[in-house]
């Protein structure tokens, strides 16, 4: 074992939790803004990190949060620096920021490459100043390649003796316009470019999917091209946008990809999704969050990864992204966000939540055709750090029928 490889990763860790005030004209936009004081407060926390995914395997590192604050005393903006460790990966360095100059505008960046096939370049805006505050546009671009991907079949009953592995290496562009219609409902359009490929994945013990399916059986498997255009109409009366504790959404979407456009292939997209948030005493400690989610694909030759798909860190949570896919998809999340306690640790005041949680999903054909034996359960818990307005730090353990899952990142899962 190499043991010169950990070091950056001890060095983070033996970095000091502290706050330092740095000037705000040392500090370009978007690190400071108009809302910053002239000096800024500026805290920073090293933090160790372990995931444990079906599919990545068990990473470890260390990363370094610098939180900058308002005049309020807000964090409206994350640094983050980070190394990990994984033996199917090697070596990653990463850099994350997200940026808040305003309660109406955000601004995210990932900055990600790993020793081996893994690398990871993501921008993300929000601005919903535009028309007086009547518009607000939204754009995420990327290029990522994901050496862990797997393939098991399609269909809910598909087993792990099918399990394949491959890197999927893409390119896109999503844009989507929010406008406003009558008191709580919206309508969105959205524009939406991916490019695919399909490469050699980094986990040498698996089988590579071209060994063990063929073309015919999986469209776009040998790559493809996606644009297809979205319109959702939108109810909401959530009390906030990224961390809410009160109120619902309903969304009704429709989403096409034609040839026409520049699709390889003709297909649609159906999708339907409600959530709530319930309260139940006056100061929020106590929320219980659901939601329901159902997506039909229709098309012939549907690429695999345009399909309808569970697992992962925002769906079911015991299982490996992209675990179940088919032409349908039913999805349940429960979970009960239980405020322990709010803590001011290095100079950051946070709530930290403990979050119970069950997930039940399944894949089909058709909505018609669902059966029981097709649901997999997820349960768990989770701990998150929220820290208001804007950020929220977690980790959701999750147990199913192959196995546990322990998965690490930002904001809620829904």
């Amino acid at each position: 074992m190499n043991l010169l490889r950990f070091a950056p990763i001890l060095l983070l860790l033996l970095l000091p939790a502290c706050t330092y005030m740095v000037p705000r004209q040392a500090l370009p936009y978007p690190l400071a803004t108009e809302e910053s004081a002239a000096e800024v407060k500026t805290v920073a926390i090293p933090l160790p990190v372990i995931a444990a995914s079906p599919n990545e395997g068990v990473t470890t590192g260390a990363l370094a949060a610098f939180l900058l604050h308002n005049k309020r005393d807000e964090v409206t903006t994350l640094i983050a620096p980070q190394l990990n460790f994984n033996p199917n990966f090697g070596t990653t360095w990463s850099l994350y920021g997200a940026f808040y100059p305003s309660p109406a505008r955000s601004m995210e960046v990932n900055l990600s490459r790993s020793t081996r096939v893994n690398d990871d370049y993501e921008a993300k805006l929000r601005d919903a100043t535009l028309m007086d505050g009547r518009l607000e546009l939204s754009a995420f671009v990327f290029h990522f390649t994901d050496g862990s991907s797997r393939f098991y079949g399609f269909e809910s009953g598909s087993t792990r003796d099918g399990e394949t592995n491959y890197a999927n290496r893409e390119d896109g562009l999503t844009l989507t316009a929010t406008l406003p219609l009558y008191r709580h409902t919206s309508l969105q359009l959205g524009e939406r470019l991916r490019r695919v490929e399909v490469e050699r994945g980094a986990i040498d013990d698996v089988p590579f999917v071209r060994e063990r399916f063929t073309l015919d059986q999986i469209p776009g498997l040998n790559g493809f091209t996606a644009h297809a255009q979205k319109v959702a109409l939108v109810y909401s009366t959530l009390d906030s946008p990224t961390m809410p504790t009160f109120g619902g959404l309903a969304r009704l979407s429709l989403e096409a990809s034609t040839e026409l456009l520049g699709s390889d292939e003709d297909y649609r997209h159906y999708e339907v999704e409600a959530k709530g948030f319930v309260p139940h005493d006056e100061t929020r400690r106590y929320v219980s969050a659901f939601r329901i989610l159902y997506n039909q694909t229709l098309g012939k030759r549907v690429p695999f990864l345009e399909r309808s798909i569970l697992g992962g860190e925002n769906s079911l949570r015991a299982y490996g992204r992209n675990r179940f896919i088919d032409s349908s998809c039913l999805l349940l999340n429960l979970e009960e966000r239980i405020r322990l306690l709010r803590w001011e640790l290095f100079d950051v005041t946070a709530d930290w939540e403990l979050a119970p949680f069950l997930d039940a999903g399944a894949v089909m054909h058709s909505l018609a055709e669902i059966a029981e034996d097709d649901f997999h359960l997820s349960y768990g818990l989770g701990l998150r750090a929220v820290v208001r307005p804007n950020i929220v730090g977690r980790m959701d353990i999750g147990w199913g029928s192959e196995g546990m899952a322990i998965f690490v990142g930002l904001g809620y899962p829904f």
